[in-house]
């Protein structure tokens, strides 16, 4: 198949499942430029790891496991390892519609630009609209979006277009470290900076007539993207357990090809905890982006008042997160833990995890591109299930580490040449600005185009950026 490569069980000692690299072949050298497939190959060594170690085609090196990695842990005896889940707990995307078409908008878009880049705090370390004290804190890591939704800032009707509904019900704040508390207690609301972004994009192209009709999606219409995740929380969160299992690990006669691949069995007294912990992460992730659209519906409001519309949430997907999935494993349905990191969950048509208004269709997918570059929205696949533990990629993958970017890119330049191409540029940092130059990415045409082939993914829409905002 020329989408996917395989590196067999027994090529290096060690591996106790194949590897996996789903990627068409004028992506391969791409992928072979950094670390990721040793990262791969020492992921296929993990104890209790079911079938393969697999990677999406938007792979590059990350922290322990690639980005872009997918594995799927024996339940409930096989680990769970921080780096596979990533610094930033349940970093995501969501898709908001509008009534409105881009010819309605054209001439207050630059005036739309501004307000959202004043509605939504952005950039390192940057404050929101809220301070939460501890028991307000404390209820957004139980509720996740629920808590917004009660406390004024969302809408009731979200809460079934948002992955698990916005809420994992094993979260725990008391596996929440003091520091993470005082790292969360003024960012909710915010996109921090790095490749978090609020984009406005138009529909630029339909490929599945029907599955945009259920996913209520034209040609010319306006949607809006966020992604961001759980900010300073979730980074103290992942740093503070990745500190524990490294101590840990002799405990449970655990050993790693990798420092970074820091582990415990799920069953463990310390898997537990950081577990809970994670879920809370992750709740407050949900709750973050329900918070963004609250502030970016008001934006909406001001400059296009009564005629704006609505703006109505398609679907909210993780891209940082393990859960407690059951998937057909050796000719038996078996329970499993699956980590995703940079890997976006992409179930097919019936499945119960689902919303009922999706079951026919499978759920959304959304796969943003870089800067300046097309994005996608796909639906997933019952292929998916059979093949990847329900996974796709999550967007277009580096190709360029943030330093060699700001090395090849002049920011002024490039906001110039994206203004010129009708694309309004918010930006509190021409060094951020540089870092996520479109440059620096892959090709995410090529991304979707493989997962498309793969059969884990079925392309339904195209979108085109006209303002992006970044911190």
């Amino acid at each position: 198949m020329p989408y996917l490569w395989e590196i067999p069980m027994g090529t290096r000692p060690g591996m106790l499942v194949p590897a996996q690299i789903y990627a068409l072949e004028e992506m391969i050298d791409a992928i072979l430029n950094d670390n990721s497939i040793e990262q791969l190959i020492h992921v296929s060594m993990l104890p209790g790891i079911m079938k393969a170690a697999m990677v999406m085609p938007d792979v590059h090196q990350g922290y322990g496991f690639p980005i872009g990695g997918i594995a799927a842990m024996r339940w409930p005896d096989g680990v769970i390892s921080p780096g596979g889940i990533g610094y930033d707990i349940n970093c995501g995307v969501r898709l908001l519609r509008s009534q409105l078409h881009e010819k309605q908008i054209s001439a207050q878009l630059e005036e739309l630009s501004v307000e959202l880049y004043k509605e939504v705090p952005s950039g390192i370390g940057k404050g929101g609209q809220l301070t939460l004290d501890r028991e307000q804190l404390t209820q957004v890591l139980k509720k996740g979006a629920l808590w917004a939704v009660e406390n004024g800032y969302g809408d009731r009707k979200d809460l079934q277009n948002i992955e698990s509904g916005g809420v994992l019900d094993f979260a725990d704040p008391q596996y929440v470290s003091e520091h993470a508390f005082q790292r969360g207690f003024a960012q909710l609301g915010t996109i921090g900076a790095g490749n978090h972004f609020v984009e406005v994009d138009r529909v630029e192209e339909i490929y599945d007539e029907e599955t945009a009709r259920v996913f209520q999606l034209q040609k010319g219409q306006i949607v809006i993207l966020i992604h961001t995740g759980s900010r300073g929380l979730g980074h103290q969160v992942a740093t503070d357990y990745i500190r524990i299992m490294q101590t840990a690990m002799s405990r449970y006669g655990l050993k790693s090809p990798d420092r970074e691949l820091a582990c415990v069995p799920f069953d463990s007294k310390e898997g537990q905890e950081y577990y809970k912990a994670m879920c809370a992460a992750a709740n407050f992730a949900w709750c973050n982006r329900e918070v963004i659209t609250w502030e970016i519906r008001k934006a909406w409001n001001k400059v296009f008042g009564e005629n704006g519309g609505k703006l109505d949430l398609l679907y909210d997907v993780a891209h940082n997160i393990a859960k407690i999935e059951e998937h057909h494993i050796d000719s038996k349905i078996q329970k499993v833990i699956v980590h995703r990191k940079g890997a976006t969950r992409a179930f097919g048509p019936g499945n119960k995890e689902i919303p009922a208004h999706f079951l026919q269709t499978g759920q959304p997918v959304l796969i943003p591109g870089s800067m300046g570059t097309n994005s996608y929205v796909l639906a997933g696949t019952r292929g998916s299930e059979d093949l990847t533990f329900g996974s796709c990629c999550h967007g277009a993958g580096r190709r360029l580490s943030r330093t060699a970017a700001k090395k090849q890119v002049e920011a002024v330049q490039l906001k110039k040449k994206l203004q010129d191409q009708g694309i309004h540029i918010q930006s509190g940092s021409f060094r951020g600005l540089a870092e996520e130059a479109p440059i620096a990415y892959k090709d995410v045409d090529l991304v979707v185009e493989t997962v498309q082939q793969a059969g884990i993914a079925k392309k339904v829409a195209k979108l085109r950026p006209l303002a992006v905002i970044k911190g």
